[in-house]
């Protein structure tokens, strides 16, 4: 299991509850959860998905992100 961070526009509570959904059924996401008090709005993702279908889910929701390397 592995530790993802992405920059995002996931910027509130309604956005997250707009996400939700698609990133619970996700799979290999394990736990999410988005820093909507930090500038880049990070999403952090535990699991084993491919950073491709974190972005793909995100972008369905409607909204964008990009990979941070730590």
């Amino acid at each position: 299991m592995s530790t993802q961070k992405f920059k995002t526009n996931i910027k509130c509570g309604g956005c997250i509850s707009t996400v939700t959904p698609i990133l619970d059924k996700t799979p290999g996401i394990y736990s999410w959860e988005v820093d909507t008090n930090s500038p880049d709005k990070v999403l952090t993702v535990e699991g084993d998905a491919t950073s491709e279908a974190v972005i793909l889910a995100v972008e369905l929701a409607g909204f964008t992100a990009v990979e941070i390397d730590d």
